[in-house]
Parts: structure tokens; C-alpha cells; sequence
């Protein structure tokens, strides 16, 4: 019997635009601070050995301090690990993984999955790596190495590797992509008793075996990644294999399509569904608005959504289908006279009558002059 845990697409290095300079601290620290997670997993559910199915580094160009966080967490898992080179981290000329700090600072019980060589990793384990050594490999690597593999008796062998399945991909001409025909043959033919698979963030089971699985990203990286936060628990044994999910993710990205923004009840609708969100500084929202505000609603709004920024870890908004119409009770009891009732006329009629920046910029200016105004009585 074996068990190992799973996991892959650590992705450290990572920045996100629409993170401010201390929340993207946060996210970058959420990262290291999985690894630690993972071997305190390893750990409780007894694993043997943790294989990392590519794509551990953001880049090859990462930083020298994130090389050497990374090895800092390494060090506190208490299980050999086994690191394999993906599509963002290939082991090509610039690889990280040949850096002078990453091969002065690698813990000995930390390994680099170099080539296809199985590694014998315990009495009768084995671990066979597929690493990509450039960005766009030309053929199907896991199909190229299980080919060439003989049947095994009298070991159980684990293959890591990295990329996307045939079954999955929006792309059926990329030369990349991994036969799940052929894979699911290399394991009905005893080469491969597991595929740990790495390339996609949300946790996956592939096929029909329960033999190939996509351990997904520890923490998540993005709006569209289904099941992100977790890793596996792999046992196998003379039954089969059987997995566990375990969450080790803090992070959420949420996004909302169409929120209805017409009257004041939907601004409050907005303001409670915000209210009830949990772990707030590492939750990232994306909102996308539709409707009719008046001025005052969307001053309402504005500072709704500023409050959130402040609060969340992130908030990004498409306005694009959200029309904001002054309405004559947006100015009533303002007290404007002289200039400044000459300005705001002025400034209705470029949002009633012109198109474009002009309009835009005029509806803010007398958003901010409601907002002000409002505060002044």
C-alpha cells in the first residue's frame, strides 16, 4: 500500500492587477502559507511522499526572495517532496529550478522531477516524472513516456505530470494535449497505477477509473476555476485507489453577473449580500451592474462600493450596461443658486444630449456635487 498527497499549481510569484500593494502581500503569503498547510496534511493523514504536478513557480523569472520563501516553507514538510517542471516553470536554459538560489537553498528531501527516469521512492513505489522542458511541447508527453514503460507486478508506480486532457480542451488540434484513451490504456495495461495530473486549478476527476485525477490549485487564482483550495490524499492498495479532498484554501474569488441595480431596495439588496460575506480581506468580488440609477442612487452606490474596497480584498465593477439618468429630485432642497445652478444645468444638459467621455464625465461631476452638496446640509 501507498498514500501520497496530491497537489499542484502552487503558481508562487503570482500578482493580480486589481490587488493594492498590501492585499497582494496577503495573496502572495496565502501561497507559502499552503505549503505549510500541505505538510501539516501529509503529516496527519500519514503520506508517505507529496508529489507538486507542475507549475510550481509563477515563472522562471520569479524573484530571488520568492525562490527562498518557497524552500523556507519546504523545509517545515515532514515528507519527501517531488517538484515537477509545468508549462510556466519548464526545466529549459532559464529554469528556476537551476538557479543558484534554488540549488543553494534546496532541502535535501526536496526533488526536481528532471526526466522520465522512474525514481524509486520506497520498497516498491515508484515515481515517474514528465516534466516539460519548454512552454509549447509538440506531442502528447504523457503518451510518449507510458509508451515506452513495461508492465509492473510487483510495484506500484505514480506518474506526475502536467497539462490538459483531450476531453477538456476548447483546442483538439494542440499537439500538447494529454489521450485520456491512451492514459486509461497505460493503467488497464499495469504501467501506471495513478496519473496526478497538474495544468488544471479546479479539482478534477478525469475518466472513469478513479486512477487520473487534477489535484486543482491549493489557493485559487481566478474567477472561472470551478473547485480551487484543495489537494488529494492517494491511497492505493490491493482494493484500488481511493482519494480524499481536503480544503486547504482561504481565498475566494466570486463573481456576479447581472446585478439588477434599478431602485434603492436593490442598492440595499447589494449592501446585505456584501455584509454576509465571510473572511472578508481574503475575498475578491467581481460585480457586473445592469440597470437605471439616478444620481442620488448611484452616490448611494459609489460609496457603498467604497466602503467594500476598503473592506474586501478586492472589488472590481463593469459598469458598462448600468445607465446613471439625473432625475429632477436629485437637486430639489440643494440649495443651488447663481454659478452653481448654472453649472449644474449646464452639466445635465452634456449627459441628456452628448454621447461619450464628455457625458461620462459630466454625470460624475454631478454625482460628486450631489454626493458633496448632501453632506454640507
Amino acid at each position: 500500500m501507498i498514500r501520497f498527497l496530491h497537489t499542484g499549481d502552487w503558481q508562487l510569484g503570482i500578482t493580480r492587477h486589481f490587488l493594492s500593494e498590501g492585499v497582494q502581500e496577503r495573496f502572495a503569503q496565502s501561497r507559502f502559507d499552503a505549503i505549510r498547510k500541505l505538510g501539516y496534511v501529509a503529516k496527519e493523514e500519514d503520506c508517505q511522499f507529496m508529489v507538486v504536478c507542475g507549475d510550481v513557480f509563477e515563472s522562471n523569472l520569479v524573484d530571488r526572495k520568492t525562490v527562498s520563501r518557497a524552500l523556507e516553507a519546504l523545509k517545515d514538510v515532514p515528507v519527501s517532496v517531488y517538484l515537477l517542471p509545468g508549462n510556466h516553470d519548464p526545466l529549459n536554459a532559464a529554469s528556476v529550478y537551476r538557479s543558484t538560489t534554488f540549488l543553494e537553498r534546496k532541502p535535501a528531501h526536496v526533488h526536481v522531477l528532471e526526466d522520465t527516469t522512474p525514481i524509486r521512492v520506497d520498497e516498491g513505489i515508484e515515481v515517474v516524472g514528465i516534466p516539460w522542458t519548454s512552454k509549447r511541447p509538440l506531442q502528447d508527453l504523457v503518451a510518449l513516456t507510458t509508451g515506452k514503460l513495461e508492465p509492473t507486478d510487483d510495484r506500484l508506480r505514480v506518474c506526475v505530470a502536467h497539462g490538459m486532457v483531450d476531453n477538456f480542451s476548447p483546442n483538439p488540434d494542440d499537439p500538447a494535449l494529454i489521450s485520456l484513451h491512451a492514459a486509461e490504456n497505460a493503467i488497464a495495461r499495469n504501467k501506471v497505477h495513478y496519473l496526478a495530473l497538474g495544468d488544471r486549478h479546479s479539482l478534477t476527476e478525469v475518466g472513469g477509473s478513479g486512477r487520473i485525477w487534477y489535484a486543482g490549485t491549493p489557493e485559487p487564482t481566478d474567477y472561472d476555476e470551478v473547485k480551487p483550495g484543495f489537494a488529494l490524499v492517494v491511497t492505493i492498495n490491493e482494493e484500488g485507489v481511493t482519494t480524499k479532498e481536503v480544503n486547504v484554501g482561504r481565498w475566494k474569488f466570486i463573481a456576479r453577473e447581472s446585478v439588477d441595480l434599478n431602485t434603492k431596495e436593490d442598492i440595499e439588496a447589494l449592501r446585505g449580500w456584501l455584509a454576509k460575506l465571510e473572511d472578508k480581506e481574503r475575498t475578491i468580488v467581481k460585480l457586473c451592474f445592469v440597470g437605471a440609477l439616478s444620481l442620488s442612487f448611484h452616490g448611494e452606490l459609489e460609496e457603498l462600493l467604497s466602503h467594500a474596497q476598503e473592506i474586501l480584498g478586492a472589488v472590481e465593477t463593469r459598469t458598462d450596461n448600468l445607465a446613471v439618468i439625473p432625475e429632477d429630485a436629485d437637486f430639489m432642497d440643494l440649495g443651488f443658486s447663481g454659478f452653481t445652478s448654472c453649472t449644474v444645468e449646464r452639466l445635465r444638459s452634456n449627459v441628456e444630449e452628448s454621447g461619450g467621455p464628455d457625458s461620462v464625465t459630466s454625470r460624475d461631476a454631478l454625482a460628486l456635487l450631489v454626493r458633496l452638496a448632501g453632506r454640507e446640509r
